[in-house]
């Protein structure tokens, strides 16, 4: 069987000719490193980088009483979500489990921007428009929306140099419309890595002048899929086909606190369904837990798998996420099962690295 051809993002070119290793990452050629991870990582952490995150979905929903309609669909309650403002949440199945999780942002009253992930882009526009009303409009607008983000404690300074105007007004899960060469650019401030900074959504055709204008700031790396992974893991993001998945529910991954609770969504009645939870781990050393490995116990009973695990730059040491069964989520020791040793790990709090500036007051 011929492998498909895979998909690329308007600056795929652009890190092939900056010699960028790629891989296939959710059906795109995607850049997973320049410099080498531990340098992208730390100086995400240190200064500011980009991050090319075109391979994301980007789907527009209008039209009276949308609002209402995207309101049974999703586990966000848009009833207190204003123009301006957007949050994170899911879409579930009938039994509660993730189809993905998405940002929802307010454009207007009864206009929003859905963002989700790459490989769930055209399930999820499937499974939403057939469950909207005739008078709701959703149009997949991926194609033409590149995205670019702009991370690191650094992030606002370059910023405001490259767009020649002040952002420090902006709070966090905030947003607001400028332009870029005459064309219409939408600033973020939001992020996957735990640092200061901004997700800046742009047509497909200025995509490369903008990424190029940001990279001209001799304080900017660009960055790839691999530090920005290491990155997402030390705060405890959850990566979706990896920690979040249809066979798990937004509850047992730890996010209950995100659920509305007054009125019915898709999926609600699925979350009293608890048969596994996702853990946190801490690991001495650097050798890593792999996705898929094996979880034990202490006494070697199987307690579950490890969905993502990395050694943790800015930590020192190892750490993973893990799935482990009802009953067994509050022992402290358990045992990785890996391909060439066994893994000593404990039970840690989340996030794993809780010095970031994504929450930092500007104005």
């Amino acid at each position: 069987m011929a492998t498909p051809e895979l998909r690329t993002t308007p600056l795929t070119q652009w890190h092939r000719e900056h010699g960028a290793k790629m891989a296939s990452f959710a059906g795109f050629d995607m850049p997973i490193q320049y410099q080498g991870i531990l340098a992208e990582h730390n100086h995400t952490r240190s200064h500011a980088a980009i991050f090319d995150i075109s391979h994301m979905g980007e789907l527009h929903l209008s039209g009276k009483y949308c609002a209402t309609a995207l309101n049974r669909l999703v586990t966000q309650d848009l009833n207190t979500l204003a123009p301006g403002k957007c949050r994170y949440g899911f879409l579930l199945n009938e039994s509660a489990g993730i189809l993905d999780d998405l940002i929802i942002y307010c454009l207007a009253p009864d206009e929003y921007m859905l963002v989700v992930n790459g490989a769930c882009e055209e399930k999820d526009f499937q499974w939403m428009q057939g469950r909207l009303p005739n008078e709701a409009k959703l149009q997949n607008i991926s194609a033409e929306t590149a995205k670019i983000d702009l991370q690191g404690p650094l992030a606002i300074d370059v910023l405001e140099k490259v767009l020649g105007s002040s952002w420090r007004h902006l709070k966090y899960f905030n947003h607001e419309t400028s332009q870029w060469n005459g064309a219409p650019l939408r600033v973020s401030r939001t992020g996957y890595t735990g640092e200061l900074g901004y997700e800046l959504y742009v047509p497909s055709s200025q995509a490369l002048s903008l990424w190029e204008a940001l990279a001209a700031d001799e304080r900017v790396l660009p960055v790839g899929l691999g530090a920005r992974d290491t990155l997402r893991l030390e705060c405890g993001y959850p990566l979706y086909g990896q920690d979040l998945d249809e066979e798990h529910t937004p509850l047992e991954a730890g996010y209950g606190f995100l659920l509305k609770k007054e009125s019915d969504f898709v999926g609600k009645s699925g979350l009293k369904n608890v048969r596994q939870h996702l853990v946190p781990l801490s690991i001495k050393g650097r050798r890593a837990a792999r996705h898929n490995d094996k979880l034990l116990t202490a006494t070697g009973e199987p307690a579950g798998h490890i969905t993502s695990g990395s050694f943790a730059p800015t930590l020192g040491h190892s750490i993973a996420l893990a799935w482990v069964d009802h009953g067994k989520e509050d022992e402290t020791n358990f045992l990785v099962e890996g391909a060439r040793t066994n893994l000593p790990a404990v039970r840690t709090e989340l996030p794993f690295f809780s010095g970031g500036t994504a929450r930092t007051k500007l104005d």
